[in-house]
């Protein structure tokens, strides 16, 4: 019985190359694979999973009006697909995740999705909080703050560095714009 999967952590955990890793292995035992990632953001503006260590591979796009369900539905009766892989699920909307859950249940494939749990003051991304309500598995990755303890919040910063309180819930940007820090000096940060 095939699963769908939540893969989430803070900035700079790996999530992208995680993703191309597990499809990687996939390729290489001649499996086919369909790669998703966010319309949102100037990584995804070439149509690909691109991660901060070089690593890139084709993949569709998404945005707010995409029926996961059918595209992926009609790729695989024309091609069977092995597994389904989201990068950016955050930015799915809750009728995506049920799409992507459906795929699992109704097509016996497996999804995985990875993204950020949480947005710059701490509150749960839409996609997110589908996915933490119905996913069948949940894995964090770790990433670490600059004090060595687990960071779990994405603070976002300015072009000086320095914290942002007040904002849209999206604003595109990679180490120039986000910092992973564990709750204790995401906390401090805002207060200081």
């Amino acid at each position: 019985m095939a699963k769908l999967y939540f893969y989430y952590a803070a900035m700079n955990a790996g999530k992208s190359t995680t993703l191309l890793q597990a499809a990687f292995n996939y390729s290489e035992r001649g499996m086919a694979t369909s790669l998703w990632t966010s319309a949102i953001g100037d990584r995804t503006r070439t149509e690909a999973i691109e991660s901060r260590i070089g690593l890139r591979a084709p993949a569709h796009c998404f945005d707010a009006s995409t029926d996961l369900g059918i595209q992926i539905a009609v790729t695989h009766a024309n091609a069977p697909i092995a597994c389904v892989l989201v990068d950016e699920a955050q930015f799915l909307n809750a009728t995506q995740v049920w799409q992507l859950a459906h795929i699992a249940d109704r097509l016996n494939i497996p999804v995985l999705c990875y993204g950020l749990r949480t947005d710059f003051q701490g509150q749960l991304f839409q996609g997110s909080a589908a996915l933490l309500g119905i996913a069948d598995v949940l894995v964090e990755l770790k990433t670490i703050c600059h004090c060595g303890r687990k960071a779990i919040m994405n603070m976002r910063v300015d072009a000086d560095g320095t914290p942002v309180r007040q904002g849209q819930q999206t604003e595109v940007g990679g180490n120039d714009r986000y910092v992973a820090l564990c709750r204790r000096h995401f906390s401090a940060a805002l207060d200081g």
